[in-house]
């Protein structure tokens, strides 16, 4: 017998090896998948043997800070295919299509789609669902699904925002706090053979997480006031549009917001504008977003513009708090002010407002006396104020696309600049950073953080999350603020801001009248700041008309608005007049008592609500009064208006 060679060993050898090695490899990727990969493995396999249809999570609701719901969700349905379980393709299309008032041939081409589950419609009424239900079609299932409604319409519509179809926040405050509202998906578990068959009539459910209700400081009954008075005023001006803030200055919460044009929250899609809306589909795509996008815009705080003489409580306050300026001072106006080699007119020019004491310069809104504070001041200090009062960065609004100010930078401030800063004008804010500013000059000096969240609550109205806002900077200190009240005040009382004057009440504001860039253009936004009671300020609140057509003042266009805004809002928050004695001896002051409407129809309420001499204000559609402002028994003055809320 030949003895085996050495080669034939050593391959016999190298054999065994990979043998054992092999073994030794499937052995530990047995030991592997056995001890690591176990779990996910059998996951693997479950979701190969089910099919999961997902159930919508009901969305948190929107509420003011009074519970109303602003944003609510309804319970509705969603109809879907499950093409392996369909025996028909023609008929359950065409029993589809008339059920839900959809295109033929849209329904037959996802009815035909070889897929495991295909969406044929959401947002189906519960009474059409039930219809398909009861049909029993094969491979059609109804699950549950969720629809957000808006019930106040065009309410708060840039502020609130809307979803989009898959319930998530598009803009606003719907996407802001999108992960405390979406709540989280459930699932429907179905065992299904190989080609997605069901094999099994045993169904497993996964509960979905509904989403938490956000509580905000919106007050709706202020924003109706708020969106009633501005969409008069820029109707009856015929105006490009207008906006109106309301905030309690003391901690910044905000109580409304809004502009107008509105649009609708259940037809966000929908263009507000007639003469768009019959060109629309010759638009293309990104034409039409442009549109949408402008119409969505929320120009409180994503558009900055120059403040114009609003600004010169800024100004003002610098100056007091640097004591580079005291009431008692004198200056003398020609109707011009000579900054640097250029001649910068008053507003009254070539009449001039001669001489007069700071606090009449105000009044006044004189502008040379402001660019004489400034140049007393000097660039840096009054840069440090701007930087100060917070218009070189956002106000921390929670709300998506904040701008922040255009400002100088200090090395480019020469007298002109400076000059031309003083009155407001060289430089752009936001209305909202302008308010926040505008804030801490009544409320003792500090520098609060607007903003519109409260708290979430769950389905038991238990907190899960609390939102706080801190107190702020100290820009002025309590001194200088209780000066710019009183001096405010009487810009009211005896100044430019006296188409505001409402007997009882003290209120203390500042007027403007902006010219539009490029200058001489013939554009203007007129508006006025104004807060109440002057003494311990509750609320202060923003008007501003854009582009007013005819008389385009501040004092003359944005006053009454202020006017109407605050007699509305003020004995609403509780703020009682009280008169001097001359205020006694006016009509608009005598008193009348308010009647019970709730109940009646609309013509029998009218016709009470006109017998005691008070207005009515019908603010939903209907035939019966089932709520109404303010309450029956209340004492008001004549001419009240009275909201009605009919159904």
């Amino acid at each position: 017998m030949d003895r085996v060679s050495v080669l034939v060993k050593r391959k016999l050898m190298f054999f065994l090896g990979m043998c054992f090695l092999s073994g030794a490899v499937l052995v530990g990727r047995v030991i592997y998948i056995q001890t690591y990969k176990a779990e996910e493995l059998q996951k693997m396999a479950y979701e190969q043997q089910t099919r999961d249809r997902l159930i919508t999570p009901k969305r948190g609701d929107i509420l003011d800070r009074n519970g109303v719901g602003i944003a609510v969700t309804q319970s509705v349905n969603a109809v879907s295919v499950i093409h392996a379980q369909v025996h028909d393709e023609e008929e359950t299309a065409r029993f589809l299509s008339q059920k839900l008032s959809l295109d033929y041939d849209t329904v037959l081409k996802k009815v035909s789609q070889r897929v495991a589950l295909v969406r044929i419609k959401t947002k189906v009424d519960k009474d059409i669902a039930q219809e398909i239900r009861d049909a029993n079609v094969p491979g059609v299932v109804v699950d549950e699904d969720v629809k957000r409604l808006y019930p106040y319409s065009s309410l708060a519509a840039q502020v609130i925002g809307f979803v989009g179809k898959d319930n998530q926040g598009i803009i606003g405050l719907e996407a802001k706090y999108d992960e405390y509202l979406e709540g989280q998906a459930g699932k429907i578990l179905t065992l299904t053979d190989s080609k997605g068959v069901e094999i099994s009539d045993y169904q497993e459910r996964i509960e979905p997480v509904n989403g938490g209700s956000l509580v905000t400081t919106m007050d709706v009954v202020i924003q109706q006031y708020a969106e009633q008075t501005l969409a008069k005023a820029v109707e009856a001006k015929q105006a490009k549009s207008g906006l109106i803030i309301v905030i309690n200055p003391k901690n910044g919460e905000i109580y409304a917001m809004a502009n107008y044009p509105y649009f609708d929250l259940n037809t966000p899609f929908k263009i507000n504008n007639d003469e768009l809306a019959l060109n629309w589909d010759s638009f293309g795509t990104d034409k039409q977003n442009d549109y949408l996008n402008k119409m969505w815009r929320n120009t409180a705080i994503n558009d900055t513009y120059e403040p114009g003489s609003t600004f010169k409580i800024v100004t003002s306050s610098a100056g007091l708090e640097e004591g580079k300026v005291k009431v008692t001072d004198t200056f003398t106006c020609n109707g011009y002010y000579i900054a640097g080699d250029r001649m910068i007119k008053c507003w009254r020019y070539p009449r001039s407002h001669g001489t007069q004491t700071f606090i009449e310069g105000v009044q006044n809104s004189c502008n040379p006396v402001f660019m004489a504070v400034a140049e007393r001041l000097g660039a840096e200090t009054f840069y440090n104020y701007m930087i100060k009062f917070g218009f070189d960065k956002k106000t921390g609004i929670d709300l998506p696309g904040e701008a922040v100010g255009i400002m100088h930078k200090l090395e480019n401030i020469g007298p002109v600049e400076l000059a031309t800063m003083s009155f407001g004008q060289s430089f752009q804010i936001t209305p909202l950073q302008l308010l926040r500013a505008a804030s801490s000059i009544v409320n003792g000096g500090y520098l609060v953080t607007p903003h519109f969240a409260s708290e979430v609550i769950d389905q038991e109205g238990n907190v899960v999350a609390k939102f706080e806002s801190e107190k702020g900077e100290q820009v002025i200190s309590k001194g200088t603020s209780d000066t710019m009240r009183m001096i405010l005040e009487s810009v009211v009382s005896d100044g430019t801001g006296n188409k505001t004057y409402i007997p009882g009440y003290r209120i203390g504001g500042k007027t403007a009248t902006s010219e539009k860039l490029p200058r001489k253009n013939g554009k203007y936004i007129a508006s006025f700041m104004a807060f109440a009671p002057a003494d311990d300020p509750q609320i202060m609140a923003l008007v501003l008309i854009d582009e007013p057509q005819g008389v385009y003042y501040g004092g003359t266009v944005a006053g009454p608005v202020m006017k109407e805004l605050l007699s509305n809002i003020l004995p609403y928050i509780g703020v009682k007049p009280v008169y001097t004695e001359e205020e006694l001896k006016l009509d608009e002051v005598k008193k009348s008592t308010v009647p019970n409407v709730t109940g009646l129809t609309l013509a029998e309420a009218k016709k009470l609500i006109k017998e005691a001499g008070l207005e009515a204000d019908v603010k939903t559609d209907g035939e019966n009064v089932f709520e109404q402002f303010p309450l029956a028994g209340e004492e008001v003055n004549m001419g009240t208006k009275m909201m009605l809320f009919t159904k």
